[in-house]
């Protein structure tokens, strides 16, 4: 069942997104393959990859929170404004979180959901 609202947890090497409604969720979980590339002579294309693979989850989702440290978020940002700058607009806030439950990240999606539909969320 698609979801039109998801919360994304990341780091640079795993991925939690969890799509949702009023009644129900489903997650689905990413990791980044490490391996080294020679044209590179580093992970940079391990990492595009890995983005790669959770924009394409993210395409069908209208409402997406995403959480993480600040690092992950801003490299993730930056994937996308270069890779997928479509997708920007379908992220409703960016919200620097230490790793949390799959029942707290819900919890945080939806009322920063709920707030925002009030007005009361702010920019993230």
């Amino acid at each position: 069942m698609p979801f039109v609202n998801a919360v994304l947890w990341l780091d640079h090497h795993h991925a939690k997104l969890i799509g949702f409604d009023a009644d129900q969720s489903h997650a689905q979980e990413f990791q980044q393959q490490a391996h080294a590339t020679r044209q590179h002579g580093s992970e940079v294309r391990t990492e595009h990859e890995y983005f790669g693979e959770i924009c394409d989850a993210l395409t069908t989702i209208d409402a997406i929170v995403v959480t993480g440290s600040h690092v992950v978020q801003a490299d993730f940002r930056h994937y996308l404004e270069r890779h997928r700058s479509g997708l920007l607009k379908q992220i409703t806030t960016w919200q620097t979180v230490d790793r949390l439950t799959e029942a707290q990240l819900l919890a945080l999606a939806r009322k920063l959901q709920h707030d925002r539909a009030n007005g009361l969320a702010s920019a993230g």
